[in-house]
């Protein structure tokens, strides 16, 4: 059996993480944290993610961190009597600078980028919020181990969800009591029971199901009704399988005794687009909102670059997902992807302008409810349609 790779792929790896967190467990529940015992649980786990190359698959994370360390360490020291704008950008673009080019060089030059190992993206994401809120004046107290531990927290390495430094940090310096930590493991311990459920069984028959769906939607040319039943396949089989690894998660890191912050709370059930992104990847959707949308739009605002504040707003809704569009590969698709959410978004704002203005004439209701939430669902299935990149077949 090998467990080198993505993690919870296998449900050993929980069985060797239940072994690993038991002394974790035991303290945690006479309220103390042991914390080189934890320290020595994610090197561990870090090398069964990392080690199943040798060498060649640890270079690129150890060389990573330590670049990342090193800017934030820089930064840190400058921050404390200075805050120009341009050193901050400047630290802000050497710190994308690895998941630049991991995401464009090979698209560039047809090789595997060096720094292609798992979870770049989410630790590139985890170190732009700590300069970000170290430039907004929000972390004074910078400390470097405490920067790594935040950084390589290996249960939520792979697919998130995203922390905050200070939660996170804060977490450290004041471990939960018996009574919440009791609560904790509880719901750590359903989370991993539930994404088990949706893990190992519910995604993977719906991905044998897909498969099939897929091939007599290839074979049929692409018909309208086996398109339709790919959509709908898809959606429910990315949600599954999503939510089983971010339940797994939030679930070990619950049961390490961090508060860990859910990613998806029933997303198909949003009545509108920006309820959908409200349910859906909560904490990656909320790191975009803080730190790339409304910085841009602050950035607009602040300089007047737009008379009108709702071109300006849509104009940052195209931005944001362009760039999320791109975050997931610079294909076409993924592209078109960030335009089909960017138009609903801005389209909703629409909506929701034109319904405040005749609220007397527009009601709320279980109908209108109801109907909304089809839509939504179906707008959000056909987004997903796009992004698993069948339609290129088509093209």
């Amino acid at each position: 059996m090998n467990l080198f790779g993505t993690p919870y792929e296998h449900p050993a790896y929980l069985l060797l993480f239940a072994a690993a967190a038991a002394p974790l467990i035991i303290a945690l529940a006479c309220g103390k944290r042991l914390n080189l015992w934890e320290v020595a649980v994610s090197i561990g786990f870090l090398y069964l993610i990392y080690g199943g190359s040798g060498w060649a698959g640890i270079a690129a994370p150890l060389c990573y961190t330590a670049w990342q360390l090193l800017l934030a360490c820089g930064y840190s020291v400058y921050r404390k009597k200075y805050n120009r704008g341009l050193v901050f950008y400047t630290a802000i673009a050497l710190s994308l600078l690895p998941l630049l080019f991991m995401k464009f060089l090979p698209f560039i030059t047809g090789h595997r980028s060096f720094w292609a190992f798992l979870g770049i993206s989410y630790l590139t994401f985890r170190a732009l919020q700590t300069l970000m809120e170290m430039r907004d004046g929000l972390i004074g107290d910078f400390r470097p181990l405490r920067y790594l531990r935040f950084l390589l927290f290996f249960p939520a390495i792979a697919a998130g969800p995203i922390d905050r430094y200070r939660h996170f940090c804060g977490a450290i310096s004041a471990p939960p009591g018996r009574e919440a930590y009791g609560e904790l493991l509880g719901r750590g311990i359903n989370r991993i029971f539930l994404g088990c459920l949706y893990k190992y069984i519910i995604a993977h028959y719906l991905h044998i199901g897909l498969n099939y769906a897929e091939k007599y939607a290839v074979d049929s040319g692409l018909s309208v009704p086996w398109l339709l039943i790919t959509m709908y396949a898809y959606s429910l089989y990315l949600f599954f399988d999503f939510a089983g690894y971010s339940l797994f998660a939030a679930g070990a890191g619950n049961i390490m005794g961090y508060d860990t912050p859910m990613n998806f709370r029933f997303p198909f059930k949003s009545s509108n687009i920006k309820d959908f992104w409200n349910r859906w990847h909560i904490s990656l959707s909320f790191w975009f909102r803080d730190y790339v949308y409304m910085r841009l739009l602050f950035v607009f605002t602040k300089r007047k670059v737009f008379r009108s504040k709702v071109l300006a707003s849509n104009l940052c809704y195209f931005m944001l997902f362009l760039l999320m569009g791109l975050w997931h590969g610079v294909t076409w698709y993924y592209l078109a992807y960030g335009v089909w959410h960017a138009a609903l978004i801005c389209l909703n704002d629409a909506w929701l302008r034109f319904r405040k203005r005749h609220k007397e004439r527009l009601p709320s209701n279980r109908l209108t409810l109801a109907v909304s939430t089809v839509l939504t669902f179906h707008a959000v299935c056909f987004g997903f349609l796009i992004f698993s990149g069948i339609l290129e077949k088509l093209v």
